[in-house]
């Protein structure tokens, strides 16, 4: 029983978590959504901004701490609640809402 126990909790961990959504709210005014996929090699975000049509999809990057997201000049990092949105050299703080 015990061994079963350990295998299925060894199973169970190996699983990726599911897709999550947040709203984020920066210290700029700007406001988005955040649609993250399951994190791992293929990982990435979706960020849709109120008023465009056409989202920006950032892969997972290499992070020491927290979800990091890069592609070209555009960053999004974050860690608990807080994040940081950077595009064309400019960062902005922003929280879940």
């Amino acid at each position: 029983m015990k061994r079963t126990l350990i295998c299925v909790a060894l199973i169970a961990s190996g699983i990726p978590a599911a897709a999550a959504d947040a709203s984020y709210r920066c210290t700029d005014g700007t406001s988005f959504k955040a649609t993250f996929s399951t994190p791992g090699p293929s990982g990435s975000v979706r960020l849709t901004f109120g008023g465009t049509t056409k989202p920006i999809v950032l892969p997972q990057a290499p992070s020491a701490d927290g979800g990091r997201y890069a592609e070209g000049n555009i960053q999004f990092w974050i860690k608990g609640k807080t994040g940081q949105f950077t595009r064309a050299g400019t960062t902005v703080e922003c929280v879940t809402r």
